[in-house]
This record gives C-alpha cells, structure tokens and sequence, in this order.
C-alpha cells in the first residue's frame, strides 16, 4: 500500500539562521516567513539545532520574573543563560528530532506528537538539512481527492489485497469517510477489509457491510 512520504509534503530549502543569528533578527524572520520555528545550521549545513517562537517568549518572560514560581523547574543557571540569550545559538534547542524523507507521514506525525515540537528539520544521512515539516504539512494527506482514495481502495485492497472483484463492492467516499457495501469472496476477509482501509492516507474513516461467497471459518472435522 502506497503511502504519502516526508519528501512528499516537506517545504524545501526552507529558511535558517545560524548560532550566530541575533536574537532581533530571528525574530523578524519568524515573523516574516509566518513560521514558529527555524531550522539552525552550522557552516557545513548541518543542523545543530532549532529556534523557535517560544523560546524567544521564553526569554521575554525570564527578563521580567526571573525568579516567578513557573520557573522553578529550571536552574538559576538556565534561566539566566536563556534571559542572557543574545542569538540563536543561545537560544535554540539542541539535538533536535529530526527525520528522514523516506519516512511516511504517518512516522513523522508521531515523531512530531512523541517529541511535542512544531518543526521537525528533514536530513540526508549525513545530517544535512533537505527541508522541514511542521504540523500543516503533514495534514495535506487528509486534502487527498476522494476519488484518488477510492481508487487506492480498488487497486490495493480489493484487487492487490484480498484478489476480489471490484465489480461486486460499492463503495462510496465522500470528505474522506469511506462506505462500503457488497460480496467478498471468503468470510475470513470480512474484519480485515475496514482496517486496511482506513491505513490508506487520507481516509478519515470508513464502514462496511458484507456479505461472503464462501464460509472458510470452518476447519473440516479430522478424521480418527
């Protein structure tokens, strides 16, 4: 089964700053490219790091109520390194998650949910920085036509997945909800149709009612 990849969906040759970056400039950049978060490299194009929106708000609030009781989980050494920050360099985030654009959407999703970041840099396997996702990109699978999806249920769950004649499914799609209605050849297809479906990018959700030509649940009874 096909599915949407990184390299599919990712803004390449994105904006960045480097370590050296003023804070005055990161700022402007963030606020022209309508972005939270920028890639930082280093003189080979590596990424060493991401600065974000909020970690310059961050700073703001530290200047102001360095010592503030929402703070306590951070060191006096941490809040007044990040109250100091004068670039990026001091600011960003250091060993960022990152992906690669082989990665499915799916993959990079959960990377995104499990790190709770915004903006995660696409990298060769040399660390060099391809491009970067954020959380708007990876929702372009859900834009898919449904007539393209219905299509990918045809081809690949129909007829590649189970070798059933497509002619004796209905089946409608309609803002990514998938409806499903016929005869399937073997009733042991019938609860693994609707998963395989629903794993197609796109598909938001989908139901089904089937019939079966055969009843292949039932082992023939040894013989003693």
């Amino acid at each position: 089964m096909r599915h949407l990849h990184v390299r599919d969906v990712m803004t390449a040759e994105p904006v960045t700053v480097t370590p050296a970056t003023p804070l005055k400039d990161l700022a402007g950049i963030l606020v022209r490219e309508k972005t939270s978060a920028v890639p930082v490299l280093s003189r080979q194009g590596k990424v060493v790091g991401v600065a974000t929106e909020s970690d310059l708000l961050k700073k703001e609030e530290l200047q102001r109520d360095p010592d503030g009781h929402h703070w306590a989980h951070l060191s006096y050494r941490t809040r007044r390194a990040i109250a100091t920050a004068d670039t990026a360099g001091d600011l960003m985030s250091t060993h960022p998650a990152t992906v690669g654009p082989e990665a499915t959407v799916a993959e990079a999703a959960r990377l995104m949910d499990r790190h709770q970041v915004t903006c995660l840099p696409v990298v060769d396997e040399h660390g060099k920085l391809l491009g970067v996702v954020g959380p708007r990109d990876l929702l372009r699978v859900f834009l898919r036509p449904d007539d393209e999806i219905r299509s990918e249920i045809v081809s690949q769950v129909l007829v590649g997945g189970f070798a059933t004649n497509p002619a004796l499914v209905h089946i409608e799609v309609t803002g990514g909800v998938v409806q499903m209605t016929g005869e399937l050849e073997r009733k042991s297809m019938l609860p693994l149709v609707l998963p395989l479906v629903r794993a197609i990018d796109g598909v938001i959700d989908a139901e089904g009612k089937f019939s079966y030509a055969i009843d292949d649940t039932k082992l023939p009874m040894s013989r003693t």
